[in-house]
Formats: structure tokens, C-alpha cells, sequence
């Protein structure tokens, strides 16, 4: 199975999100698109970090049944900082059937060659890139495995929607329906 990884600290997972993984996993050659929690990101603040686990939650009830996309907690287990050219080698041990690529934006791709060992998976995984507008490819756009990919994108940050749901403001269908019910009856971003 060809898995695309979706890398992100979905802090909440919103709507932007899951129309990228769904657009992914059914307009492209991928089978399915694992959406991974990452832990703290050491270049963000922790403060407004949700747990782990609460945001882990958060994505499966934004998934609800979807088939093509599926949460997952790989990085939860790794050494701190985790970076991406470990966590494909966990996953190709753990599950050396499937094929993994990966999902960045292009503001991303733009910085790849900062990555650790970004050579290394440049040459052994496919790089699926949603545009994103503003931002400049850089010269990895025309490498043989870089596949861009229009997808449609929506202005929206969980950044955002923290500061919403700090106000009292409703977020309501910024994020989907399951993950509105669940913040609306938590405590979660309150402080």
C-alpha cells in the first residue's frame, strides 16, 4: 500500500486539514493518508500545546469512518525532537509492506534542504506538495520525486481557532462537527 504521511501538531485539527489528507487520498496514486501527531515542535511554544493524546483525539473524531485517512501516534514513542528521516525508518521496519511518502506544503518544500538527512528521503520516498499561495517551491520543485499537487486550501489556522476559543468565539464549522461538539463541552484552549 502507498501511505502518504501527513505531518503535523493539529492543535486542533481543522477543516483546512482534513480537505488536504481527503483530497490527497482519493485525487492522487495514494492509497491512504496517515495523519501524524507530532509532539512539541521545540520552534513552537508548549503553552498553547494540547496534550498529545487530546489532539490525537481530536483527528480521529475529525477522520470519523473515512477509510482513506487515519490517525496516527508513531512520534509519540520517538526521542524528542523527532525528525522525519527516523520515523520513516520506525515505520519501514514496522511495516515493511507498505511504501511511504510524504505530505508537506510547499512553504515547506521551500526549506527541505534543512531537514536532517533530507537527501536521503528525497531519494528514497515521494514528496507530495500542496501549493500553498505566496510561497516559493525553490529549486527541489523539479526533482524526479517531487509530485505537486493543486488542492483546494482554505485561509484557515489553528492558531485561530485557539484565540476563537479563547474569546468565547464559536468555531463551529472551522472545525468538523465532532471535533466542535467535544471543544465546546471542554476545557481544552480555555487558559
Amino acid at each position: 500500500m502507498k501511505i502518504g504521511l501527513f505531518f503535523g501538531s493539529f492543535n486542533p485539527v481543522h477543516t483546512g486539514h482534513l480537505i488536504i489528507a481527503h483530497h490527497l487520498a482519493t485525487r492522487t496514486d495514494l492509497d491512504k493518508v496517515w495523519m501524524v501527531v507530532s509532539p512539541h515542535n521545540p520552534l513552537k511554544p508548549k503553552k498553547t500545546l494540547a496534550g498529545d493524546f487530546d489532539r490525537l483525539h481530536l483527528v480521529r473524531l475529525g477522520i470519523g469512518e473515512n477509510p482513506k485517512i487515519e490517525a496516527s501516534n508513531v512520534e509519540f514513542s520517538l526521542p524528542k525532537p523527532s525528525y522525519t528521516i527516523d520515523t520513516l525508518a520506525v515505520l519501514k521496519e514496522k511495516y515493511p509492506q507498505h511504501e511511504f511518502c510524504l505530505i508537506v506544503g510547499g512553504d515547506n518544500l521551500a526549506t527541505f534542504h534543512l531537514w536532517k538527512n533530507y537527501e536521503q528521503i528525497l531519494a528514497q520516498h515521494d514528496i507530495y506538495v500542496y501549493n500553498r499561495p505566496g510561497y516559493d517551491l525553490g529549486e527541489l520543485a523539479t526533482h524526479p520525486h517531487v509530485r505537486i499537487c493543486e488542492a483546494p486550501l482554505l485561509d484557515i489556522s489553528a492558531t485561530y481557532i485557539r484565540q476563537c476559543i479563547k474569546d468565547g468565539h464559536s468555531i463551529r464549522y472551522l472545525v468538523p462537527d465532532p471535533v466542535w461538539e467535544y471543544l465546546a463541552n471542554s476545557t481544552l484552549y480555555r487558559d
